[in-house]
């Protein structure tokens, strides 16, 4: 079985979603000192590679604990939309072509490229999704879908008030599916008939967790492609 990670690492100080919780490692034991080596992680719950839970933003949604599991592991289909530009908005019409024969559970990932800018000020300037495709994968049984991105909405700059919009989140977790932000490596899911995993911690009551994001296939696999290319 071949399986590559799509996971940012956690370090401290690591890019965050403007004004969430700064991320933070601290050494609570070594075994030099205390016979083992034990850390402290201070982050939030959107922290790095992670998913989004229904009460993310929808009120009286399903927290991350009460996910099934079966709906953040499945056969994907990966989207590929290169060339964006900062705040490109892709449309439908874009993408169309390669999101056809769509299976239910299958798990949609849009691979834009813009992980590469992960840690810097670009980053934040990403694509987003219309929210046209989010209603066209809702009905066609997506219910998990994935970016390279940190927001398949529209980020906010730091200085931006009011409530945030989110109407790809609001299609997406508003029928109990969940997203994954932050993926990357994506170039490296070069072959159809893979297999997706983000699975969270079980994080009771909590909106969403970090995850390692994997895409995994038998290394000489004959079968066809689970995800209906």
């Amino acid at each position: 079985m071949r399986v590559v990670d799509l996971s940012h690492p956690v370090r401290t100080g690591m890019q965050v979603f403007p004004g969430d919780p700064h991320v933070r490692t601290r050494t609570a034991a070594t075994v030099a000192q205390d016979g083992f080596r034990v850390a402290e992680l201070h982050l939030g719950t959107h922290s790095g590679t992670h998913v989004d839970a229904p009460s993310h933003t929808v009120e009286g949604g399903a927290d991350v604990d009460a996910l099934e599991l079966s709906s953040l592991v499945g056969p994907a289909r990966v989207v590929d939309v290169p060339g964006c530009a900062p705040g490109r908005v892709v449309r439908w019409a874009d993408v169309a072509g390669q999101l056809e024969r769509l299976a239910p559970g299958t798990i949609v990932l849009f691979r834009t490229g813009w992980s590469a800018h992960f840690g810097t000020e670009r980053y934040l300037e990403h694509p987003v999704l219309d929210p046209e495709i989010a209603r066209r994968l809702v009905a066609a049984g997506v219910r998990t879908l994935g970016m390279d991105t940190l927001n398949p909405d529209p980020t906010p700059t730091a200085d931006a008030t009011g409530p945030v919009a989110l109407p790809v989140h609001e299609v997406v977790l508003g029928v109990g599916g969940a997203i994954v932000e932050n993926l990357t490596g994506l170039a490296a899911v070069d072959r159809p008939g893979a297999v997706f995993a983000a699975l969270p911690l079980r994080l009771a009551g909590l909106d969403g967790s970090p995850v390692r994001a994997v895409a995994m296939w038998p290394d000489a696999a004959e079968d066809g492609d689970p995800a209906g290319r």
